[in-house]
């Protein structure tokens, strides 16, 4: 049975959201359906961040889609492998994300920085700089202070 999980975000500001998204990471919007008779709602738009799908619609409570700032933060965090953890991170900051962690090289082989985009979603950027085995990450965690 083939399987595919994507994300579906939930926006406060849908329109504004696909525009940050294209900014940042290069995003490219595939497909975009608005409810002209709600002043174009969008119920469902669709976007490539590479070979990744991203699908987000704007906030409807009446339909139970709850943004993050409706629900007091996000408890999802995006994870998104990138080849320049830092352009990216810089893109971000840039575009009005908030900075959660401060991108660092991490001692599980990948550098990465956690981001809350300014409609309430969590990112980690990421790049794997070193192969390791599940022992060696587990003695990181067992070692690792806070």
């Amino acid at each position: 049975m083939p399987t595919k999980l994507s994300p579906h975000l939930i926006v406060a500001g849908a329109a504004r959201a696909i525009d940050f998204y294209k900014d940042v990471f290069d995003a490219r919007e595939v497909s975009r359906y608005a409810d002209d008779k709600r002043g174009g709602h969008i119920v469902c738009a669709e976007l490539a961040i590479g070979d990744q799908m991203l699908t987000l619609a704007d906030e409807a409570r009446e339909w139970h889609n709850h943004a993050p700032g409706s629900l007091g933060g996000s408890p999802v965090i995006l994870n998104l492998e990138v080849d320049d953890v830092d352009a990216v991170g810089a893109r971000l900051e840039a575009a009005g994300a908030t900075v959660i962690y401060p991108i660092a090289d991490h001692f599980y082989g990948e550098r990465s920085g956690r981001f809350q985009d300014p409609f309430g979603h969590l990112w980690l950027v990421t790049k794997k700089f070193k192969e390791m085995t599940p022992a060696e990450i587990q003695a990181g965690v067992d070692a690792h202070e806070g």
